[in-house]
């Protein structure tokens, strides 16, 4: 029997590896510039050479740039990747706007419900630490800060989840999201009452995900936007009835 010689992996595409697994996990998002080249080598305990054949095949691979004079950057159209011009249509379609309540049921449910089941002790502190800032938004009345807030809560537990795949989608489509929440504010809080509800859904979610009880995060996560879903369609049909009124009437005086 014959034997095929195993060859170690060269160095450069180590790092290259190591880069890239920090790239797709995001501890180097889409915009961060990288440490510079000696601190970089020193923290991988590798040569500078081999650290810069590893970034010259990143930036082959368009995962990085380099500014001349001005370092390295992770690529920003990694964030963009999502954003086109279909998304724009969808952002400002009336109708999209509950397809995209639908979609967060699937997506932000199943995120509670994982990082419920796998978030650490560092993903909860980031994620309270989130729920904080939605808080402090509530309090000056800044609903453009809490919309904000909310989605960065959002991706902290999609983020948690330690799913990659849910993290990049939900980080990919985050223009899209801050302008559903937006939307979805404003009609909402039309109504005094309404605030608080929303409030205290997203404090059983947060405690269940806390308590690491997977299947209540998720349940929190459906009964908060169901009554946000549910109210949106009640207050259109009252609006509807309101202008169907207002129609009759100028009849009426003509």
């Amino acid at each position: 029997m014959s034997y095929q010689q195993i060859k170690p992996p060269k160095l450069a595409d180590v790092i290259a590896k190591q880069l890239e697994r920090m790239i797709l996990e995001g501890s180097l998002p889409p915009g961060e510039r990288l440490p510079a080249e000696r601190e970089l080598a020193k923290q991988f305990d590798v040569s500078r050479p081999s650290l810069r054949e590893a970034i010259q095949k990143l930036e082959a691979k368009g995962l990085v740039v380099r500014k001349q004079g001005g370092g390295t950057y992770v690529q920003q159209k990694l964030r963009e990747a999502l954003t086109d011009p279909l998304f724009n249509l969808l952002s400002n379609h009336d109708e999209s706007q509950l397809d995209l309540l639908e979609f967060r049921h699937a997506v932000e449910g199943i995120s509670a419900y994982y990082a419920a089941l796998r978030g650490t002790e560092a993903d909860l502190d980031k994620i309270q630490a989130c729920y904080q800032v939605i808080e402090q938004a509530q309090q000056d009345g800044d609903t453009q800060a809490e919309a904000k807030a909310v989605l960065r809560f959002y991706e902290a537990i999609t983020e948690a989840s330690h799913n990659l795949v849910l993290f990049h989608l939900i980080r990919g489509l985050s223009p899209l999201l801050e302008k559903n929440i937006m939307d979805n504010f404003q009609v909402l809080y039309s109504r005094p009452s309404v605030a608080e509800k929303i409030r205290h859904h997203r404090v059983l979610m947060l405690q269940a995900i806390l308590d690491g009880k997977p299947d209540d995060a998720r349940e929190a996560s459906h009964k908060h936007l169901a009554f946000i879903e549910e109210t949106l369609l009640q207050i259109e049909r009252e609006v509807s009835r309101v202008e169907r009124s207002n129609r009759r009437l100028k009849q009426l005086k003509v």
